[in-house]
């Protein structure tokens, strides 16, 4: 289902808010997609940042969730609490190598969850905050040159070569700086599922975290005044940091502490 017009501005003025800057070398896609996972991911140090994710649903009313990440992408960590909304506070998520739990307060139970999974019933998947691992997870089929908005990018069409991802095939819209501006997301059959704009990052001593995401979904919905109007998430993140975290904050002890 195409996406509706009114988002469809909402992209492009995103993605032409920042100026683009052009490779001082040409690299091929396979070191391309590289640098993508290396300025996306923080190995050696830890990462924290407060995360507002902004829920629109065509028809219901906007919801919002926030939420404190914490990153130690060396020893594939995360660790997520939910601040806001108040019915939903202390609940958590725990990724520790390949497993993901989740925490849920009232209950006071861990029940395993997947990567795949919406992040608190948002466009946002739970694999949306670890650390990138495309040229691994995945194999180039083609490449080319692309302008979007006013960024001059490289389009590479990606095919998953591991079962663990969350979406079988991808396009990804890379700059000249080696960052992620757009990307689709398909099923195996090539059903466009997601599409996401990033248009501004921080520059933190040379780490790049994104200002903002927009997420759109290609296939939730309403009809709207007889249009169709897409679902999209917005995610905000302010105060990222680079500070050591303690190493108590992945653990399942921290988020039963947490939500007391």
């Amino acid at each position: 289902m195409k996406i509706s017009k009114p988002i469809f501005f909402v992209f492009t003025a995103l993605l032409a808010a920042a100026p683009s800057r052009r490779a001082s070398a040409a690299v091929s896609d396979l070191e391309l997609l590289k640098k993508v996972d290396s300025l996306a991911s923080y190995y050696g140090v830890d990462f924290s940042a407060e995360y507002t994710i902004v829920q629109d649903k065509p028809g219901q009313s906007r919801t919002a969730t926030v939420a404190g990440v914490f990153r130690r992408d060396s020893s594939a960590l995360y660790t997520i609490i939910i601040m806001q909304p108040a019915i939903n506070r202390g609940q958590g998520y725990l990724k520790q190598g390949d497993t993901l739990w989740f925490y849920d307060p009232e209950s006071k139970r861990f029940n395993s969850t997947s990567s795949r999974e919406r992040f608190q019933n948002s466009n946002a998947r739970n694999s949306d905050f670890t650390r990138s691992t495309l040229s691994e997870d995945y194999r180039i089929l083609s490449g080319e040159e692309a302008v979007l908005g006013r960024f001059k990018c490289r389009a590479l069409t990606l095919e998953a070569v591991s079962r663990d991802v969350t979406y079988p095939r991808m396009k990804i819209w890379v700059s000249d700086d080696g960052l992620i501006r757009q990307t689709q997301d398909y099923s195996l059959s090539g059903q466009l599922l997601r599409t996401s704009a990033i248009p501004e990052y921080y520059n933190i001593d040379g780490r790049y975290v994104p200002k903002a995401v927009l997420q759109v979904d290609a296939l939730r919905g309403a009809t709207v005044n007889g249009a169709f109007v897409n679902e999209r998430t917005l995610i905000s993140v302010s105060n990222p940091s680079f500070a050591p975290v303690s190493s108590a904050i992945f653990s399942k002890t921290y988020l039963e502490k947490a939500s007391r």
